[in-house]
């Protein structure tokens, strides 16, 4: 369904654009506006007259601007109906192939992976950043523990939280995946036990598992974590290492309070163990609440994982270690048997981005929040049999289904254009058929058009309840 914008919002947007020639910086400031997602794709454009009347230019400036639009790709003439906004490629090319891998599945729903678009803002660091470049070039382009700016930078985000951190010891990763790995080769040999949630994030003890260590599951039930549990289970295997997800649980969606963080880091403290903490989804708090303190103000041993795919753009690829002083070398050591550091580009963009938090993170929440309100209603009032947790932030809806339905689901929605995950997928060792992740990722209308078909999926189910088919084969990313 196709929107409009106002010639007074364009104005408001394009700003002070360049002048030099005024077509060309009101070309290049609608590209980014479009690009970035603050004028949404199939938005009509005003009308010449009006943009040229709001602008204050001459007629010629705003129809060469819109000329060059389509020939790029960003806009599209429809007779009689003005000029739309439109990507080069159309939404398709945002489709991966091994996340996508079946005939008809470009036209899908997909809700397997719990990663949203950019949100406005990135298209202009990555203009920003480009003019930074330069300075760079003339070395070789190589730094394993991260640009210096950006640790600084990084560093900042944990004083602010309350962590004094000090810039050398932040490492830049391609990614908090890679950032996992990083640590597990720095920290595990075959063997070694590492305590793992369960449910939790399937990448994350991939990694640990390919480091040779012998996991170690405690449930996170659809209430919370069992602390009691977790206390027994760290006082008869005395894990080296504890991979935790305090912060919207990955896939849950609960949220560790500062007691239950104080009791936690007792627990692995008593028994020497070293908190892995994944922050992946930290930044994504919806309610405007204040957050607990890191995980890392109650065990001063953790080393702890943060990302910018959640909070900012997956596209990006970076994510980052914050190690206790003293353990940089080792991680360093590990870190160069695998890559060499992350691309510098991307470094200078998150550096901006990390200057112009607060307005970029408050409109991306914004906008999950409302994503988020979209499918719970949708789910709850739809789906009234099922069960669920309402996040406080976070990224997905883990939802429990009356019975071992869950993989069976998700291939009959999978017919009907709709992608989940099923529960099976988040467990360490096998169960939680009850359970499917929904991400709230996309827009409120898909969101709910989504649940509508997964309603019909959940009917054919629930008939033939003897119908259990094998795994998906998808490959899960977030």
């Amino acid at each position: 369904m196709s929107t409009t914008i106002s010639a007074g919002r364009v104005a408001t947007l394009v700003g002070d654009f360049d002048r030099s020639p005024a077509y060309a910086g009101l070309r290049d400031a609608l590209t980014l506006l479009i690009g970035d997602g603050r004028i949404a794709l199939d938005t009509r454009l005003p009308s010449e007259r009006e943009l040229t009347d709001a602008l204050g230019v001459s007629r010629t400036t705003v129809t060469r601007a819109y000329a060059e639009l389509r020939d790029a790709g960003y806009a599209d003439a429809r007779r009689g109906a003005g000029t739309f906004t439109r990507v080069p490629g159309g939404r398709s090319r945002a489709h991966d192939r091994a996340l996508l891998p079946r005939p008809g599945d470009g036209d899908a729903i997909d809700l397997n992976c719990a990663a949203p678009s950019a949100p406005p803002g990135i298209a202009q660091a990555y203009a920003d950043a480009a003019a930074d470049l330069p300075a760079y070039l003339g070395g070789h382009g190589y730094f394993p523990a991260g640009l210096p700016e950006l640790q600084r930078a990084i560093a900042a985000t944990y004083d602010a939280r309350g962590l004094p951190t000090a810039p050398e010891q932040v490492m830049v990763t391609t990614g908090a995946l890679s950032a996992g790995s990083i640590v597990a080769q720095a920290f595990t040999s075959p063997g070694d036990r590492v305590l793992v949630e369960s449910p939790t994030y399937p990448n994350a003890t991939d990694a640990l598992r390919h480091g040779g260590a012998r996991l170690t599951p405690t449930p996170v039930d659809p209430e919370g974590w069992d602390l009691d549990a977790v206390g027994a289970v760290v006082r008869q295997t005395a894990p080296k290492l504890a991979y935790l997800i305090p912060d919207f649980q990955n896939p849950t969606g609960h949220l560790m309070t500062d007691a239950q963080r104080e009791e936690y880091a007792a627990h692995l403290r008593r028994a020497h163990t070293v908190a892995i903490v994944d922050e992946a989804h930290q930044a994504l708090a919806l309610e405007g609440q204040d957050m607990p303190r890191p995980f890392a103000s109650f065990a001063p041993e953790t080393i702890t994982i943060g990302s910018a795919s959640k909070s900012f753009w997956g596209g990006l690829r970076l994510g980052w270690i914050r190690a206790p002083r003293g353990q940089m070398e080792r991680l360093t050591q590990a870190r160069v048997s695998l890559d060499l550091g992350a691309p510098v580009l991307e470094q200078l963009v998150l550096a901006r981005l990390l200057a112009d938090a607060p307005a970029i993170l408050d409109a991306n929440r914004a906008r999950l929040r409302d994503q988020r309100d979209a499918l719970v209603g949708a789910v709850g009032s739809l789906l009234p049999e099922w069960t669920f947790h309402r996040p406080t932030g976070g990224l997905a809806l883990w939802c429990q289904l009356p019975g071992a339905f869950g993989t069976a689901l998700v291939t009959e929605a999978e017919r009907r254009g709709v992608i989940i995950a099923p529960g099976p997928v988040f467990a360490a060792e096998g169960g939680l058929d009850r359970f499917v992740r929904i991400p709230w990722t996309r827009p409120a209308d898909e969101l709910t058009d989504a649940v509508r078909r997964i309603v019909e999926a959940w009917a054919v189910v629930r008939s033939q309840p003897s119908g259990r088919p094998g795994p998906t084969g998808r490959v899960m990313v977030a």
